[in-house]
């Protein structure tokens, strides 16, 4: 089955369902929730309403599950001689795309010496703990990346409240961001978390699908 590019709503951010939640279903659908619910509670722990820096510590993590599931899928391709049905690609563009939110985002907050500590503990661990997860479960790990996303959607979206209700600068858009999402060159932070909202909708669906399909 082939997907849509992770890309594709960033150009259509109107199009997207902001309230999307998909309810539980099974054992390991309730430890996905649970895990991500977990990191949610540190990330507000730690970051509070700082979202510029909670966005450029979680775009390192966000970037490593579409790496990981494409690697992985790659290989189980070649052992099995068989096509991936858009799966690769899908999860490279991925992680392609989450990483040029950390660029963006990177230009907008200035991470800190401790915050770059941070993201070398957490990825290391993160990368670990999901390579073997999808090793043993792809479609607990696809449904985690789905539950992140949905989350992720929640987070940009109190960005958002912020940047409207003026508790945070609406600074120019970076002009990596404008290239990327070939905004207008007058695009503001707004328009930026906006498409990086839209962005995250369209990973958390297509995550759920591949968790749908593998199910």
């Amino acid at each position: 089955m082939l997907h849509e590019n992770t890309r594709s709503f960033s150009y259509y951010p109107d199009k997207i369902d902001l309230n999307i939640h998909h309810r539980p279903v099974g054992f390991s659908d309730l430890i996905a929730l649970g895990f991500v619910k977990l990191l949610r509670f540190f990330a507000d722990t730690f970051f509070a309403k700082r979202y510029g820096h909670r966005a450029i510590v979680l775009e390192t993590v966000a970037a490593v599950p579409g790496m990981v599931g494409g690697m992985l899928q790659h290989m189980k391709c070649l052992r099995r001689m068989c096509d991936d049905g858009g799966w690769i690609r899908t999860l490279l563009d991925e992680a392609e795309n989450e990483r040029m939110h950390l660029m963006t985002f990177i230009k907008i907050a200035k991470p800190n010496w401790f915050e770059r500590f941070l993201i070398l503990i957490v990825q290391g661990i993160f990368f670990n703990c999901f390579f073997l997860l999808y090793l043993i479960s792809p479609k607990t790990a696809h449904r985690v990346v789905g539950y992140f996303e949905e989350e992720a959607v929640k987070s940009y979206s109190a960005y958002l409240y912020e940047i409207d209700n003026g508790n945070h600068s609406n600074v120019p858009a970076p002009k990596i961001a404008i290239e990327y999402w070939h905004l207008e060159p007058t695009a503001t932070l707004r328009d930026v978390v906006i498409a990086v909202r839209a962005d995250e909708a369209n990973h958390r669906d297509v995550n759920h699908g591949f968790a749908d399909e593998l199910r």
